[in-house]
């Protein structure tokens, strides 16, 4: 009986490679971990850095005027970001941040 190797594929790995090529669908993550994970900052950094593995982190960190082991820094798990530098990534995201009230819940 023989063993047959797969290459197995990671989700992110999988994820990363969907959104390749496609701006709309990165926003569109991104806007989705910011609604569903706004308490969460490791998992909006988490799906950033998604975008920028998809996007390239040599020409993502151009894009955002920072050197690229910085930006690994920034966006690795425990990665914490001064506001300056965030603002610098959502530019080169070409997003914005806005701010609303909670949503009381009575």
């Amino acid at each position: 009986m023989s063993k047959i190797n797969k290459a197995s594929v990671s989700f992110e790995d999988d994820l990363v490679e969907s959104l390749k090529g496609d701006e709309t669908a990165q926003i569109e993550f991104i806007k989705a971990n910011f609604e569903d994970n706004g308490d969460m900052p490791s998992v909006i950094l988490s799906a950033i850095r998604m975008v920028a593995e998809a996007r390239g982190f040599k020409n993502f960190a151009q894009s955002a005027d920072l050197n690229r082991e910085n930006l690994y820094r920034v966006l690795s798990e425990g990665g914490n970001p001064r506001l300056d530098t965030f603002f610098k990534i959502l530019d080169a995201l070409e997003l914005r941040l806005s701010v609303e009230a909670k949503v009381k819940v009575s």
